[in-house]
């Protein structure tokens, strides 16, 4: 069977980078850490909700996720020179300012026809900020959808590439994929739906914050004495 030259550039684009280029550097530069894999096992359509960290979290994401994955990215990234002939094999845009229903449609049906698409709830890179921010497209999407959600915690890539900087740094990288969600049959507003999916997409840390820890160590010492 001979491959449409089209579609041949495609798959080169779409699987043999990510798979040559970046997964070599995660996995030996930085010592990746894959948790959760079989959470994605389902041949139906998955809702993938991230925490943002870094610019590198796409990459990271298309080269971990089996079978590949389609992103939900800001409409500006389509006018990069470039990269706009690269990412519209990865993403389809979404204007953050001022979204349509076109964008949630489009998720939708990828959704339909089997894809795993990844959202980023809050919209923007986080750098590991406390307080968490989030928009309520992931919540339509999933409601819409009636599509499981699997949420999923990247850490370590603003250590990898801290803000400002394009060189990057060692640091140890570590991607959590959660159980699935039923979200469609939680039966509330959007906007508490999107904070429930950003409570579990927390939650996926093994220690969830240095206080906890901090309070753990002090009971001890209390109690030794």
């Amino acid at each position: 069977m001979i491959i449409p030259i089209k579609e041949t550039c495609k798959l080169i684009v779409y699987r043999l980078i990510p798979y040559c280029f970046f997964y070599p550097f995660f996995k030996i530069f930085c010592r990746l850490e894959v948790k959760g894999i079989e959470n994605l096992s389902s041949k139906e359509g998955i809702l993938i909700a991230s925490n943002h960290l870094s610019y590198i979290d796409p990459p990271l994401l298309a080269t971990i996720i089996p079978r590949g994955c389609t992103f939900m990215a800001k409409h500006e990234l389509f006018d990069i020179p470039v990269l706009k002939y690269i990412i519209r094999y990865y993403a389809f845009p979404v204007n953050r300012q001022n979204p349509t229903a076109s964008s949630i449609k489009t998720a939708i049906h990828k959704l339909a026809c089997g894809k795993k698409v990844v959202i980023f709830p809050e919209g923007r890179r986080n750098m590991g900020a406390n307080d968490v921010s989030f928009k309520n497209g992931i919540a339509m999407t999933a409601v819409l959808s009636k599509k499981k959600v699997v949420p999923t915690l990247i850490e370590g890539t603003n250590k990898l590439f801290p803000k400002g900087t394009i060189i990057p740094r060692p640091a140890k990288l570590k991607i959590t994929f959660g159980e699935p969600l039923d979200i469609h049959q939680v039966g509330a507003e959007y906007k508490k739906i999107s904070q429930k999916i950003m409570e579990h997409i927390t939650q996926q840390t093994t220690v969830k914050n240095f206080e906890e820890l901090s309070s753990i160590a002090s009971d001890r010492t209390i109690h030794k004495q």
